[in-house]
């Protein structure tokens, strides 16, 4: 880090790190010169994300203003901002600058020793979004946020505006669009008004593809918000000309945060922090009250998921599945139709037909949904198979396929290359993914062993396994995942043990839990738990009222928040260290590490 402004309570420096892509982003830090003494449970900060458009130099006076002097800060400038690199305003997508915030804040924790815990997050309009959308698909476990007009729906006022912007892009990928917001829409403050104006780091311009993922993703985020128990404060602006107050309400109504707080602030516009003093007091005496009560309270314990499959909004949704209370005939009507279709049209596609026979979850139906390659009889079962494959469900699958392959390749790669590893698959189906992994790395001595409860799976697996001619051919063992005798057997512990499209298939915690701690036993000490996870589906109804599973009945799945996944794998002895998100959020990929001994009973 180099020097920056001096100040009186922190010593104000600059720095950089690299996202996933090797993108390297600038920020800035704000180190308390009386920080708080390690017997108060050890460092904390609080992480600033700037508004749309702005950067992380305008923070400075909120950190000042906030007084949090013996506690660390930091603000970033994301991608196509400030001094941080790209396009201004543009981003490969909205969940890019997701997965950039999730690299900032795992950087600044492992670089200063701070807990997830002892970090809060203050975050204002797009970045309000960004902190969500973190907190829905990355669960990462902090202490609370602050979120200050929320733009989960921006004011563009053109009739139709969305649409023609999709349009529009059909013909420019990378379209841009001017912002129409002039600093008095902002403010009520003339001088904050003049300082924006006269910012030369201010970008005006956003690319439409980010603008139109930031609606799809808060859309998303707004609807399924009932998966976030972070304490929550919502800042809305009773004069918000930029973002609509509806969906703040409506996100803040459906948080499961048993300590959550909105504030509606009177003659404020959307620049909350930037207002005229005494609304700007209000918006800081709020934050710092909310802030105090966060760490008041002891850190969220994992085990207030275990019972989370039978008491939170997921569990009802399930339940409601169940009971087959889906809607008005019309839309039953719909569902029976398409069961019919299937049962008839559906059967000319290959894909259908192996659904239909093994279940549309089996490793068999998963096998062939990997190889993506449409198949079927007199011609228009080949059409139809198309269709089938190219479900955004599939889709998704075939995402968290190559992302699991790459997190394994990660670990493999990473283990020293002169000692022997071991692979445990638990419900390996066709193991395709492990074994084409492994075969990148003969030159490594790696035994694998592979598990199923159905013997044509681990048959399949074996027909694979001689393809590939793999240095050591993979030991194939016939077990039940859920079984603790399938974990107590007295063999050598695993460096890597996968979990693969299991668990989102069964509604019991109880019963994940059991499996859990088995994987934990056969875990080694320092070795990598990878699974995988279903935090939400947005055909969870039409999946359940048309297709079969692996025992022939109704494919009825209740997603398990990520925050809930995670709390399971900890409960068991591992902590999470990473996860990849997959398409629309869909799927995750995770890696955690065994860091207790012995797994609890």
């Amino acid at each position: 880090m180099t020097n920056a402004t001096p100040s009186t309570e922190w010593t104000c420096s600059e720095a950089g790190f690299d996202t996933q892509d090797q993108t390297r982003l600038f920020y800035r830090a704000w180190q308390p010169q009386q920080p708080r003494v390690q017997a108060e449970g050890g460092p904390r900060a609080l992480i600033f994300l700037h508004r749309g458009h702005e950067h992380s130099g305008r923070i400075q006076a909120l950190v000042e203003q906030l007084g949090y002097t013996q506690d660390w800060a930091f603000a970033w400038d994301a991608r196509g901002h400030g001094h941080s690199p790209g396009e201004r305003g543009d981003a490969p997508g909205f969940q890019t600058l997701v997965q950039d915030f999730d690299d900032f804040v795992r950087h600044v924790q492992a670089r200063h020793g701070i807990a997830p815990h002892n970090t809060l997050v203050v975050a204002n309009s797009v970045g309000a979004v960004v902190a969500a959308t973190w907190l829905h698909d990355y669960a990462p476990g902090v202490r609370g946020v602050v979120m200050a007009a929320a733009a989960f729906d921006i004011n563009l006022y053109v009739p139709l505006a969305k649409p023609a912007l999709r349009l529009a892009m059909g013909f420019k990928k990378d379209l841009f669009v001017t912002s129409y917001i002039r600093a008095s829409m902002l403010t009520h403050s003339k001088e904050q008004a003049l300082a924006y104006d006269a910012d030369p780091l201010i970008t005006k311009n956003i690319s439409a593809r980010v603008l139109l993922n930031l609606a799809d993703t808060a859309q998303r985020v707004v609807h399924d918000a009932s998966a976030i128990d972070t304490p929550i404060l919502m800042l809305v602006a009773d004069q918000d000309y930029v973002v609509k107050q509806a969906p703040q309400k409506l996100f803040f109504e459906r948080l499961s945060s048993s300590l959550k707080r909105m504030v509606v602030l009177k003659d404020c516009r959307h620049a909350i922090f930037y207002e005229s003093d005494a609304v700007r007091n209000q918006a800081v005496q709020e934050a710092r009250a909310f802030v105090d009560a966060c760490f008041a309270h002891a850190p969220l314990a994992a085990a207030r998921h275990h019972a989370a499959d039978t008491q939170s909004a997921s569990a009802r949704q399930y339940q409601a599945l169940l009971r087959d209370e889906i809607g008005p005939w019309p839309l039953r009507a719909f569902y029976a139709v398409q069961r019919l279709l299937l049962g008839t049209l559906g059967r000319l596609s290959k894909g259908m037909r192996i659904g239909l026979e093994h279940g549309f979850d089996s490793g068999a139906s998963l096998d062939y949904v990997y190889g993506n390659q449409p198949q079927g009889d007199w011609g228009v079962g080949k059409v139809v198979d198309g269709g089938y494959l190219g479900a955004i469900g599939w889709r998704g699958i075939r995402l968290r396929r190559w992302q699991m392959q790459e997190a394994l390749a990660q670990r493999i790669a990473q283990h020293p290359a002169g000692m022997p590893l071991r692979i445990l698959d638990i419900a390996a189906g066709g193991g395709r993914y492990v074994l084409e992994t492994v075969k990148r790395f003969q030159d490594r001595d790696i035994h694998v062993t592979l598990r199923d409860f159905a013997q044509h799976n681990l048959q399949q697996a074996q027909r694979l396994a001689d393809q590939l001619q793999l240095k050591h051919a993979p030991e194939l063992q016939l077990r039940d995942a859920f079984a603790d005798a399938s974990y107590d057997d007295g063999a050598e512990p695993y460096d890597i043990v996968i979990v693969s499209g299991l668990y989102e298939l069964f509604n019991d915690n109880a019963a994940v839990l059991r499996s859990l701690r088995g994987v934990a036993r056969q875990l080694k000490l320092g070795g990598h738990l990878l699974y995988t996870g279903q935090p939400w589906h947005p055909q969870l109804v039409l999946i359940a009222k048309t297709l079969n599973n692996h025992l022939g009945q109704p494919w009825t799945m209740r997603p398990r928040p990520q925050a809930e996944m995670d709390a399971l794998v900890a409960s068991a002895g591992c902590r999470k260290v990473a996860t990849q998100i997959g398409l629309e959020g869909i799927f995750t990929v995770s890696v955690a590490r065994k860091e207790t001994a012995s797994s609890p009973i």
